[in-house]
C-alpha cells in the first residue's frame, strides 16, 4: 500500500536536532542553524526535528512552525529531514504534518495519540488516526513507538497498519526487548516494513541491528560516533561495528541514563556549537557532576562536536 519518496528508502543514522535556546530561554535561530551545519558535518544521513529529544513539548504552536521552516529552509535538501507532528487531536496533526510535507519534510514521526498518564484511545481509533494522517500527506509516515506514550502498540496491529494504510512504513522501536519485536515484526510485516528503525539514544544498536533494523535515531551530540557502528555493520564487518559499540557504549549510556536530552546541547556549547545549552523552564538544568562526567567520556572519544566550533 506505501507510496514511497522516490529518494527513499531512508537508512543510516538520523538524529535528533535539539531546540537551541538562549540564555532566557527565546529561540535561538543562528543558533539552530549552526547545530544544523555541525549534524550535517558530523556525518548524519539525515535529520529528526521537534521530537521528544528536541523538547517539542516546550514550543508554542508558531515557534514549532519558525523552527520547522528555519531548518528546512537552511538544510536546503543537504540530507533528508524528519518533522514530528505527534499531536492529540486527529486533525492537528493531519495538519502538522501536511504543512511539513509542504515545507520540505522527506517523513513525519508520530506517536499514537495519548494525554498525560491515562487518557489512551483504543486501536481502532488509533488506526483511524494514523489512516487520516497518511490520507493528508504523500510522503512516509514513522510511528513512533515509545514508553512515553504508554500505549500497547502489537506487533500484528503494527503490521496490519503498514499493510493497510498508505505511506506508513517506518517503525521507530523504543519500548523493552526492542530487538525481539523489530524482528517479529519484520517477520510480520514483511515487504510492508520499509524502515525498521532503532531509537533511544542507540542503547540497544547492536543487538537492534541484529534484528533487522536500518536506521538510527539518535541524539544529536556525535553522529560520527554512531557512524562508526553502523558503517562496518552494513559494510559486513560486524567484528568492527562491535569494536566501536564497544568504544561508544559508555557515551551512549550516560546519554540515555543521565544527561538526557541536555547532552547534545552541552557537547554543542562546549564544542563551541552554540553559545548556550539552555534548557527551557521548568525543566532544570543538569548537575555540574553530571556535566563534568559527560564530558570526560566524551573527551576519551574525541567526536567532531568538541572541534567544530573552535
Amino acid at each position: 500500500m506505501t507510496r514511497l519518496s522516490a529518494a527513499g528508502p531512508y537508512k543510516g543514522v538520523f538524529p535528533v536536532a535539539p531546540t537551541v535556546f538562549d540564555a532566557e530561554g527565546r529561540l535561538d535561530l543562528d543558533g539552530q542553524k549552526r547545530c544544523i551545519d555541525f549534524m550535517i558535518d558530523a556525518g548524519s544521513h539525515g535529520l529528526c526535528i521537534l521530537a521528544n529529544f528536541s523538547e517539542q513539548f516546550v514550543l508554542a504552536d508558531d515557534e514549532r512552525d519558525l523552527v520547522m521552516t528555519t531548518v528546512l529552509d537552511h538544510v536546503a535538501g543537504r540530507v533528508p529531514v524528519i518533522v514530528t507532528t505527534t499531536h492529540f487531536a486527529t486533525h492537528i496533526c493531519a495538519e502538522r504534518s501536511r504543512r511539513a510535507q509542504e515545507a520540505g519534510a522527506a517523513m513525519v514521526m508520530v506517536m499514537p495519540p495519548y494525554h498525560g498518564a491515562t487518557f489512551r484511545v483504543p486501536e481502532a481509533s488509533i488506526y483511524a488516526f494514523y489512516k487520516a494522517v497518511s490520507d493528508a500527506i504523500d510522503i512516509p509516515i514513522m510511528v513512533q513507538d515509545a514508553p512515553v506514550a504508554g500505549t500497547p502498540l502489537s506487533v500484528p496491529f503494527l503490521a496490519k497498519m503498514a499493510q493497510e494504510i498508505e505511506n506508513l512504513a517506518y517503525f521507530k522501536i523504543e519500548v523493552p526487548q526492542a530487538a525481539n519485536k523489530l524482528r517479529a515484526l519484520i517477520e510480520a510485516g514483511g515487504e510492508s516494513i520499509v524502515g525498521p528503525w532503532d531509537g533511544e539514544e542507540a542503547i540497544t544498536l547492536m543487538a537492534d541491528l541484529d534484528a533487522g533494523a536500518t536506521g538510527a535515531m539518535t541524539g544529536g551530540g556525535f553522529p560520527d560516533g554512531i557512524r562508526q557502528i553502523i558503517d562496518p555493520y552494513f559494510a559486513g564487518h560486524r567484528e568492527a561495528a562491535l569494536d566501536a559499540y564497544q568504544r561508544w557504549l559508555p557515551l551512549i549510556n550516560y546519554e540515555n541514563r543521565q544527561a538526557g536530552f541536555a547532552t547534545a546541547k552541552i557537547l554543542m556549547q562546549e564544542g563551541g556549537v552554540i553559545k548556550h545549552d539552555t534548557l527551557r523552564a521548568p525543566l532544570p538544568p543538569v548537575h555540574p557532576a553530571t556535566r563534568a562526567g559527560l564530558l570526560e567520556l566524551a573527551r576519551r572519544l574525541d567526536p567532531l562536536v568538541l572541534r567544530w566550533g573552535k
